[in-house]
């Protein structure tokens, strides 16, 4: 029998809005705040990157009441999928927003006041309460809403009490002043919110809107956002590819730098798998849909960073507390300030409520609030825009500490597609050689077979026809050709069959152990020719070891591959390898290296090496942009260039410094304000002042992350 707190999760109804309007993770509190204290709420996301809330409730709320508590808040509230499918929601500009209307008239009343205090003095401080009027009595109501859905000390609050305290002292003109700068504040916090949200929103817009699509014979433009998985589209130079899939037919080279961020075109033929959002070079293709718009490699990256940013890093959540308590703290500090030397030592109590007044406003915690999770935004929208993604704050800290990375070998370090490296012939021609391992391999899909295949094509050798060809299951090929009987087989089943000359066991013994995989092909019972194949590391694999080296960083190859193998590949890398490994090995091997104190990155391709990703500090998945290269590590590099590690780690420390920078900035405008507050140098004016000044440099500060670049 299940009890009702059961059923409730149950029966608990997801509701996700858009949440206009906020721009800083204060106001993610007080939505968070207000929210929980709904009857048979369960959870509640609140996203600042995404402006999003997504809350799962029982049957006691209903979607209404929620987007109803949101706008008694301030804040709009509407269906974040009411878009176009992959397209991102209209924005009004900045200066059209209703913090910036507001900002605005604030502005107008407080220079009409100042212009009629010049003309007709005798008006005294009539026109600056107007002034105040304008831009406080909105913050006050915000201000009451918070307190009454359960935040008693916000940014709002302490304002209001600021610019009341300074009116019944005389400071009137003042406190109009302050109110002005702190919507100007909000504005900028709006404006610069915005920049760090269109970093990756503006990927949604590489997506075409409309496609060509192929039906009965004839070309009909579409909404991109209607293709289906399995429809074909044509493609023409120049154009933008409208939805993840695969080349029909027709060569081409793509511009992928928009999903991968790689810098020179790629060539595309039959077979390959092409983005949307990339563009289309000088060749016509035709396409075959993989993926509908919603789940294409643009829409899954933009999503997924989305969701990282709602990941709180640990010292954002530090700072989150830090902040609890701070705010309480200030307002007891001012009050003690404005009370005690009146009440202790007889000073002028209109000198010292000034005092405290402004100590209130310094105290504001936007500035130091908003410092990690700007840069965090910033640094996951920055990586995601060059193909590197990180799945949040947590896993940004951990990759700026790793000191170790240990890379899988197949599809990682090498290229994942075995090449013909040796031909050696045996009282043939090495074309001949290769035509005839050719036309037995003609029929077969394996990595070896193609490899035969590609070489062939390479040195221009012909492909004659096979007859009467058959694999030999784990032992070769045989087949016929122009009379000839040939096999082609391994060293060992060929040594079976004929018996080698001493020289050619020599040949074949130097090859394999230089890490080469040897095929024999045998021409009526002799041996007729030697074929070495080599999966070769990928072009940038050496200068991305070396990239981490040069960033004190460790490399080591985990691979399942033979011994011979794994060291020529490691050899040539200089880096250390372990070889014939089970999934179950590599595992061990990553608790054992984090148990003797190191920091591990495991980069693998998602799939065989998941015990092992799982096991490191950071699993970084190789690929581009595959799911399981998007969806099962915490890091993936889509592109799939080694270098890109160590660009990811670069990124990473670059932001943790952006982080500690901001830090440093919000609090230490603050400790020199308190002095200088306290010792009657500055008062209201640069106290607000110091406080929308330090959120406007953080935030600054951390959209430079946008910018960085990563050679």
């Amino acid at each position: 029998m299940r009890d009702a707190a059961t059923l409730e999760r149950i029966e608990a109804t997801p509701t996700r809005l858009r949440v206009s309007g906020m721009d800083c993770a204060s106001c993610a509190a007080k939505v968070e705040t207000a929210i929980r204290r709904l009857p048979g709420i369960e959870s509640v996301d609140v996203s600042v990157a995404t402006e999003t809330l997504t809350v799962r409730h029982g049957s006691g709320t209903s979607a209404g009441a929620i987007a109803a508590t949101l706008r008694g808040l301030g804040y709009g509230a509407e269906d974040p999928d009411a878009a176009t499918p992959g397209k991102q929601a209209v924005d009004l500009p900045w200066w059209r927003a209703p913090k910036a209307l507001l900002a605005f008239a604030c502005g107008a009343a407080l220079v009409l006041a100042y212009l009629v205090g010049q003309v007709a003095p005798a008006t005294g401080c009539w026109p600056f309460l107007a002034a105040l009027a304008v831009g406080l009595v909105p913050v006050a109501r915000r201000a009451l809403s918070a307190a009454r859905y359960g935040t008693l000390f916000s940014i709002e609050t302490l304002m209001t009490i600021a610019a009341v305290g300074a009116t019944a002292i005389g400071a009137t003109e003042e406190a109009a002043t302050v109110v002005f700068l702190f919507l100007v504040g909000e504005v900028l916090e709006g404006v610069a919110a915005g920049r760090a949200r269109a970093g990756i929103r503006g990927l949604t817009g590489l997506v075409p809107d409309t496609a060509l699509l192929e039906r009965d014979g004839a070309t009909a433009r579409v909404p991109a956002a209607s293709l289906r998985v399995g429809a074909t589209v044509l493609v023409r130079p120049g154009d933008r590819v409208p939805a993840d899939g695969t080349v029909l037919d027709g060569e081409t080279a793509v511009d992928e730098a928009p999903v991968t961020g790689e810098s020179v075109p790629r060539p595309k033929v039959a077979g390959d798998a092409v983005f949307a959002g990339t563009v289309n070079g000088d060749g016509v293709v035709r396409v075959r849909v993989t993926a509908a718009a919603r789940d294409n490699t643009i829409a899954r990256v933009v999503r997924l960073v989305e969701e990282a940013q709602e990941a709180k890093a640990p010292t954002e959540r530090m700072i989150d507390r830090f902040a609890k308590v701070y705010t309480p703290a200030v307002v007891a500090v001012a009050a003690l300030v404005a009370v005690a030397p009146p009440l202790l030592a007889g000073a002028p109590w209109g000198e010292w409520i000034y005092k405290g007044l402004a100590i209130l406003l310094i105290g504001c915690p936007c500035a130091l609030v908003i410092s990690t999770p700007a840069a965090i935004a910033a640094g996951l929208s920055a990586g995601a825009r060059r193909g590197l993604l990180i799945k949040g704050g947590a896993v940004l800290e951990r990759l700026a500490a790793v000191t170790t990375v240990a890379f899988d070998k197949t599809g990682t370090l090498t290229e994942g597609k075995p090449a013909v490296t040796d031909v050696v012939a045996c009282g043939r021609s090495e074309r001949d050689v290769l035509s005839l391992a050719a036309a037995l391999e003609a029929g077969s899909s394996h990595p070896l077979a193609k490899a035969v295949l590609a070489k062939a094509a390479e040195v221009g050798a012909p492909v004659p026809p096979a007859f009467e060809a058959q694999a030999l299951g784990g032992k070769g090929i045989a087949g016929k050709v122009g009379g000839i009987d040939l096999f082609l087989g391994s060293p060992r089943e060929v040594a079976a069959r004929a018996p080698f000359a001493p020289g050619e066991a020599a040949r074949v013994s130097v090859l394999q152990g230089e890490g080469k995989t040897v095929s024999v092909l045998l021409a009526n019972g002799a041996a007729a020719g030697l074929i070495a194949m080599r999966d070769g590391p990928r072009a940038d694999a050496k200068a991305g070891i070396d990239r981490l080296a040069a960033e004190g960083i460790g490399s080591l190859m985990l691979t399942g591959d033979n011994a011979r193998t794994a060291r020529a590949v490691a050899d040539a890398l200089g880096i250390e390898a372990r070889a014939e490994l089970l999934p179950e090995d590599k595992q061990g091997i990553v608790r054992g290296l984090r148990a003797g104190g190191a920091v591990v990155a495991k980069v693998g391709d998602g799939i065989n090496d998941a015990p092992a990703l799982a096991a490191a500090d950071v699993g970084i998945a190789m690929g581009g942009g595959t799911d399981v290269a998007l969806e099962t590590a915490d890091a993936a590099v889509l592109h799939g260039r080694v270098a890109d590690v160590a660009r990811m780690v670069e990124l990473a420390r670059r932001t943790l410094a952006n982080i500690r920078a901001n830090i440093a900035i919000a609090l230490g405008l603050k400790v020199v304000f308190l002095v200088t507050t306290i010792a009657g140098v500055t008062g209201l004016w640069p106290a607000i002042l110091a406080d929308t000044g330090a959120t406007v440099l953080v935030t600054g500060n951390a959209l430079r992350l946008l910018r960085l670049k990563l050679a």
